[in-house]
């Protein structure tokens, strides 16, 4: 899956404007909420547990329009606790926007 991070830097220009340091602190900020929630994706043992940690992550993917993200989340939500590829396509998302 190709992975475009257009929504999030056309986001982060129009909150920001052309304040680089704060763009870059906040794409931190979202970046590592969502490695968080993949962390918790990770750990989750059960589905109720998994299915809250992925509508969490669909749910900051959907506040900065990042579709691939959504889509990845959403595949979680339908999928089985621990799902090692979603997981690993999660993650490998999550890192192209760093």
């Amino acid at each position: 899956m190709s992975f475009d991070s257009g929504p999030l830097d056309r986001y982060l220009s129009a909150v920001v404007g052309d304040d680089a340091a704060m763009a870059l602190d906040l794409r931190r900020t979202f970046t590592s909420g969502a490695r968080e929630l993949a962390d918790l994706l990770r750990r989750s043992r059960c589905d109720a547990n998994w299915n809250m940690a992925a509508l969490r992550l669909k749910s900051l993917a959907g506040t900065f329009g990042i579709v691939p993200l959504i889509v990845l989340a959403e595949e979680a939500m339908a999928g089985v606790p621990g799902d090692p590829d979603v997981l690993r396509r999660i993650n490998a998302a999550i890192d192209a926007l760093t």
